[in-house]
C-alpha cells in the first residue's frame, strides 16, 4: 500500500518537476558574453576533421579572445587545440595533412623579441604543443601553404627599422590616407608578398614595389606559380579596380597581368584544381561601389577571354570554391533575409541552390562529399554544420547550454509597401511574453551598410545588432528590422536606388514599416523608439529630423553633417564618384546633410555614442549633433568609448553600451 502511494505521489510530482526544468528566463545584458562566436571552418585534406575558430569574452582581462578548435566530420570528437592569453585565427591545414597552422600574436620563441608580432604557428596533427613557424619583423596579415607543404606565401607590410621608440611625424602623401583600425596610411602602409621556406627559414620578397599593395595570393596546383591581387593604376588609391597577376613562385620573377576588374568589397581569388582556371569576384563599377552586387568571374590561368558566370543572377555572391574535379564552383548567395550556398558549372549554366530551406549560412569548406558550413537561425547563433545532400547536420554545440536557459522572442516576416508603392521587407521581433491584441512600445532598430541586411540569424560577434533585437524584445519591446532601399538581398536596382540621395527613400521605407506595425495593432504609436549603428545611426539622424513621433532615439557611430565628413572619414573616393566634390556639388551635399542644418526640427531625446578612434564614421559626426541638440535644449547625451574603433571590442564597453541603450529607451518609452 505504501509503495502504491509513493508511486502515485511521484507520478503527480513529475509534471511539476518537468515544468520547473523547462522554465526559461529572458535575455539580459550579461548574456552576450556567455555566448561564443563560431566561424572559419577549414576541412582537413582527408576530409575527416574541421578546424575552426571560437571567439569569446575574457571578462577578467576585458578582451575578446579567439582559439582554434577541431571537430570530426561525424561530430563525435570536438577538441580545443590552442590556449593562449592572446588570440589565434586563420586555421589552415598543410596540404599533406600533417600540420594545422594558424596566426597568433602570442609571445615569440625568440626571447630577443620583446614585442609580440603576429606570426604563423603550427600544431602537429599527431599531438603536442604549438610551435612558432615564422619569425618575421612585421605582423603577418595572411599566409598560404604551397601544394607540397614546404613553403608559405606571407602577406605583410615592408619592415621599417627604427633606432628608437620616439614618435615621429606622420607624413601623408596618399589619396586614401586613413582607415579604421589601421589608422593613418603612409607610403609604406602597403602589403607585399614574401616567400618563406619552412626548412631553411629563408624569407625572400616576391613583390616589393612600394607604390602598390599586393594581397590575396593563391598557389597553382602544381606549385609553380602564384596568382595575386594588386592595382597598378597610376594612383591605386583613386581606382575601384583590381588587377589579377600571375608570377612564377620564385624571387625575381616578373608578374604578368591577366585582367583588370572592378573591385568588390572582399576579393576571393581561387585556382581550379586542374590548373586551368582562376575564379574571382566582379563588382558593379566605380559609381556604384557602395551598392555593388558582386558577380562570379573566371579566366584561363594562362590568359585569355574572361567569363562572368552569374550575370543573370541578380543577387550578391561571395566565397567561391572550386569542386575537386574543377567542373563547377560553389559560392554563397545573399538573398532576401537569407544566405545560402549554390553551385554552377564552370562552363556556364544554371545556378543550383544546394539547400532548399530558408537558411543563413556564412562560411563553407569542402570535406569530400560533404561541406562544412556555419549556420544560424532566429533562435541560435552560428555553429558548425555538415551539409550533405541538401540537409544540415549539427557538429558543434558551443552555445547550447546558454540557449537552454533563455526564452527568445518570436521573429516574423514583415512585408509592406512604402509611400511610393515600393515593396519592402523586414522582420518583427516580439517580446517572449507577447500577448495577441496588446499594443507594445516599439523600437525601430536599423542595420548599417547600407549595403547589408537584417536576416534570419542570431550572430554573437562584435557587431551584434541582430542579437540586440532580442535584447530589446526581452525588455518588453516589439522590435522592427526593416531592409530599406539600399539594402542587399533584393537585387542591384533595389540597392543602388539611393545613389547620391541618402536619407530619403530609406526614411520613407523605415516609416512605412512603423506604420505597418501600428496598423497591425502591435506597435503603440505613443511609445516609439528608433536607433542603430553606423549607417543605422546615420539613418536615425535622418529619420528624427523628418518625423517627430519618436519619443527616444539612439544614434550609434552616426553622422548628419555629411559635408563635414569629407576628408574626415575614409570614404572620399566613394564621395567623389557618387556625389562629386563639395566645391562642384554643394547643393547635393547640403541635400544629404539636412539633419544637421535642420536640427531645429528635431524634438526627440537622443543618445549619441561611438568610439574615440573611429576613422570609419568619426566621432565628430555624433559630437556635432550632440552639440546642436544641446544648444536647442533637446534632452541629449554623448558617450565616447576611449581607444575604440568603429566596432567596439572591449567587453566592459560592450556591456556598458547595451545597458545604456536599454536604460535610454526605458526612460522615455516605458509606462511608469
Amino acid at each position: 500500500m505504501k509503495i502504491i502511494l509513493r508511486l502515485t505521489f511521484l507520478l503527480c510530482l513529475l509534471p511539476c518537476i518537468a515544468s520547473q526544468a523547462a522554465e526559461k528566463r529572458v535575455l539580459t545584458t550579461d548574456d552576450f558574453h556567455k555566448f561564443q562566436s563560431v566561424g572559419d571552418p577549414q576541412c582537413s585534406p582527408d576530409g575527416q576533421w574541421i578546424a575552426y575558430t571560437v571567439s569569446s569574452s575574457d571578462l577578467k582581462a576585458d578582451e575578446r579572445r579567439s582559439a582554434i578548435w577541431m571537430v570530426s566530420l561525424d561530430g563525435v570528437q570536438n577538441v580545443r587545440l590552442t590556449y593562449t592569453a592572446g588570440s589565434d585565427s586563420k586555421p589552415r591545414w598543410s596540404p599533406d595533412g600533417k600540420y594545422l597552422a594558424f596566426l597568433s600574436a602570442r609571445p615569440s620563441d625568440d626571447k630577443s623579441q620583446t614585442e609580440k608580432k603576429t606570426q604563423v604557428w603550427v600544431i602537429d596533427k599527431r599531438g603536442g604543443e604549438a610551435r612558432q613557424l615564422t619569425n618575421v619583423k612585421q605582423d603577418l596579415e595572411d599566409y598560404v601553404w604551397s601544394p607540397d607543404s614546404k613553403q608559405l606565401v606571407l602577406v605583410m607590410e615592408e619592415s621599417e627599422e627604427q633606432s628608437d621608440k620616439k614618435p615621429k611625424p606622420i607624413v601623408i602623401d596618399r589619396y586614401h590616407f586613413k582607415q579604421d583600425i589601421e589608422g593613418y596610411l603612409t607610403a609604406t602602409s602597403r602589403s607585399h608578398l614574401y616567400l618563406f621556406d619552412i626548412q631553411s627559414q629563408k624569407l625572400d620578397a616576391l613583390t616589393d614595389d612600394k607604390n602598390f599593395q599586393d594581397e590575396d595570393p593563391v598557389w597553382s596546383p602544381d606549385g609553380k606559380r602564384i596568382a595575386f591581387i594588386s592595382n597598378h593604376e597610376k594612383d591605386p588609391d583613386q581606382s575601384f579596380t583590381n588587377d589579377i597577376f600571375v608570377m612564377d613562385a620564385k624571387p625575381g620573377s616578373k608578374a604578368e597581368k591577366l585582367i583588370t576588374v572592378f573591385a568588390p568589397n572582399d576579393q576571393r581569388l581561387r585556382w581550379s584544381p586542374d590548373g586551368k582556371w582562376l575564379a574571382y569576384l566582379v563588382g558593379s563599377g566605380k559609381e556604384y561601389f557602395a551598392y555593388t552586387q558582386d558577380k562570379l568571374g573566371v579566366i584561363p590561368a594562362s590568359g585569355g577571354n574572361p567569363k562572368t558566370l552569374t550575370e543573370s543572377l541578380d543577387r550578391m555572391i561571395s566565397e567561391p570554391v572550386f569542386s575537386k574535379d574543377s567542373s563547377f564552383l560553389t559560392f554563397m548567395v545573399t538573398d532576401d533575409q537569407l544566405q545560402y550556398p549554390a553551385k554552377m558549372p564552370v562552363a556556364g549554366g544554371a545556378v543550383e541552390r544546394l539547400i532548399k530551406e530558408k537558411v543563413v549560412i556564412n562560411d563553407q569548406s569542402i570535406c569530400g562529399n560533404s561541406m562544412a558550413v556555419t549556420y544560424s537561425n532566429d533562435s541560435a547563433p552560428f555553429e558548425i554544420y555538415a551539409l550533405e545532400s541538401g540537409k544540415l547536420r549539427k557538429l558543434t554545440k558551443h552555445n547550447d547550454d546558454v540557449l537552454a536557459e533563455i526564452k527568445l522572442g518570436e521573429v516574423e516576416d514583415l512585408n509592406f509597401h512604402s509611400k511610393d508603392g515600393t515593396e519592402v521587407h523586414g522582420l518583427m521581433v516580439k517580446p517572449p511574453s507577447f500577448e495577441k491584441g496588446k499594443k507594445y512600445p516599439t523600437i525601430l532598430w536599423i542595420h548599417g551598410g547600407p549595403n547589408g541586411q537584417d536576416d534570419h540569424s542570431l550572430p554573437v560577434n562584435l557587431y551584434p545588432l541582430q542579437y540586440e533585437r532580442q535584447l530589446f524584445a526581452a525588455n518588453g519591446y516589439v522590435v522592427l528590422a526593416v531592409n530599406y532601399r539600399g539594402s542587399s538581398g533584393r537585387g542591384f536596382d533595389f540597392s543602388k536606388s539611393i545613389f547620391a540621395d541618402w536619407g530619403h527613400k530609406e526614411v520613407a521605407d523605415l516609416l512605412a514599416g512603423v506604420d505597418e506595425a501600428i496598423r497591425l495593432g502591435v506597435a503603440d504609436p505613443e511609445k516609439l523608439g528608433i536607433g542603430g549603428w553606423s549607417y543605422g545611426g546615420i539613418l536615425t539622424d535622418y529619420t528624427i529630423a523628418t518625423d517627430k513621433r519618436f519619443k527616444a532615439a539612439i544614434s550609434g557611430a552616426g553622422s548628419a553633417n555629411q559635408l563635414s565628413m569629407y576628408g574626415s572619414d575614409q570614404y572620399a573616393l566613394q564621395y567623389n564618384n557618387e556625389i562629386g566634390p563639395p566645391w562642384k556639388n554643394l547643393n547635393t551635399w547640403m541635400h544629404v546633410s539636412y539633419p544637421f542644418f535642420q536640427a531645429d526640427k528635431i524634438v526627440t531625446p537622443t543618445l549619441f555614442i561611438g568610439g574615440e578612434k573611429d576613422f570609419n564614421v568619426p566621432i565628430a559626426g555624433g559630437e556635432q549633433m550632440f552639440q546642436a541638440l544641446r544648444t536647442l535644449g533637446i534632452p541629449t547625451q554623448m558617450v565616447i568609448y576611449p581607444g575604440q574603433f568603429h566596432i567596439l571590442t572591449r567587453p566592459s564597453f560592450i556591456t556598458d553600451r547595451q545597458q545604456r541603450w536599454v536604460a535610454w529607451f526605458e526612460k522615455y518609452l516605458k509606462v511608469k
